[in-house]
């Protein structure tokens, strides 16, 4: 047990849990906060039977976690970790795993879980406070404050910053140097994982050596190829200098009162208009209306590209292992029931597993970026 979860865990020991089922739960609280059955039996490396099973009744008896039940008799649960003194005594008594979702964000999260619980050979951090007292001790003075990936609500003096707002996992190896970025793709479209990874490149540029991940659900798996070509664009073709200052030009024109430009600048607005008009310039606009001319200039910097060059950094796109279909139709099917359309979902399992699930492999399925052409291998699930 490594010594980012060894004392949570040890607090978790307190409340009658054995050591690995305070592993689990730490893990669960900091990750997801919503768990199925199988993802313990992955976890501990156990059939699933009468272990998981006590563990489970345990966790409702003494109101640890609330399950809701799905499907027409019932035998498919989910369970929701919300016992606020178990993140009372981790340091998380605030953590938004703890609140109710949505039934679809409760999928998302078992989704996470699953890449998290998929991979040991990573320390996963998970809280906010981890992320930032980690990366502190490794990087030291090498990144300020607001070069770390952050969301700044408020104006003037009455700001509150949010640090690694995606709440995504991040992994490191323990004697090695390196770390892994989760990102869950939710939907066909990479505009939000461009964001992403515009709001992480001085950090990423910052490391040694570093991979992106991104988890598909079985559903979007044929948009790999347009993941693989957003990071293509983003981390390997570093704007030339001369396109970031008519970038800027551009950005500043658009965002003015009224959105015109005078006299001779009337047809160099058109041609920018036409030029960057594309999801690239459009995420980047995005991140300029939060950092301003700082982001363009960090898109004309090669470090990411050396890194995929020189096999430093890289990009995989892993298809999970399991379905989650089946639990996105019954937990549609109970909202209908109660007249509930969209409501939160409270907790969850899917039973009838023999045995511990196939984990998605996450050894060598990266996507190799070029920096001529992009040329990626994505992993995908047999079948």
């Amino acid at each position: 047990m490594d010594g980012l979860t060894a004392e949570p865990a040890r607090a978790i020991e307190a409340f009658g849990l054995t050591e690995r089922q305070s592993r689990f739960l730490v893990t669960v609280m900091l990750h997801s906060g919503v768990f199925v059955g199988r993802q313990y039996t992955a976890f501990a490396g156990i059939t699933y039977g009468r272990k998981v099973h006590d563990f489970i009744e345990k966790l409702l008896a003494r109101r640890f976690v609330t399950a809701i039940r799905l499907g027409p008799k019932g035998r498919t649960r989910l369970f929701h970790v919300h016992h606020k003194p178990l993140y009372a005594a981790i340091g998380e008594p605030d953590n938004r795993n703890r609140r109710s979702v949505t039934f679809d964000r409760t999928i998302e999260r078992l989704m996470i879980l699953d890449g998290v619980i998929a991979d040991p050979s990573v320390t996963w951090l998970g809280a906010e406070r981890d992320k930032r007292r980690y990366f502190k001790e490794r990087l030291g003075d090498m990144l300020r404050d607001d070069e770390y990936p952050r969301l700044v609500f408020g104006k003037a003096l009455d700001t509150t910053v949010r640090y690694f707002p995606d709440k995504l996992p991040i992994g490191f190896e323990k004697h090695g140097y390196r770390h892994v970025f989760v990102y869950l793709a939710r939907s066909p479209s990479p505009m939000d994982f461009r964001v992403f990874l515009l709001r992480r490149l001085e950090l990423l540029n910052a490391l040694s050596h570093w991979t992106i991940r991104v988890l598909f659900p079985r559903s979007l798996a044929w948009a790999m190829q347009t993941f693989e070509y957003a990071a293509h664009e983003h981390l390997a073709k570093p704007l030339q200098l001369s396109v970031a200052e008519e970038v800027k030009w551009f950005f500043r024109q658009s965002y003015a009162a009224g959105q015109a430009a005078s006299g001779g600048d009337d047809g160099r607005l058109r041609a920018a208009r036409k030029e960057f008009r594309g999801p690239r310039f459009t995420a980047l606009r995005r991140r300029w209306k939060e950092d301003g001319d700082r982001v363009i200039g960090l898109a004309t910097s090669p470090v990411s590209r050396d890194a995929l060059t020189g096999q430093r950094g890289s990009v995989e796109c892993v298809e999970l292992a399991h379905n989650y279909d089946h639990l996105s139709s019954l937990g549609r099917d109970v909202a209908r029931e109660r007249g509930l359309r969209g409501a939160p979902a409270k907790g969850d399992e899917a039973r009838g597993m023999t045995g511990p699930p196939s984990a998605i492999a996450v050894t060598p399925a990266t996507c190799v970026v070029r920096v001529s052409r992009p040329r990626f291998t994505s992993q995908r699930t047999p079948g």
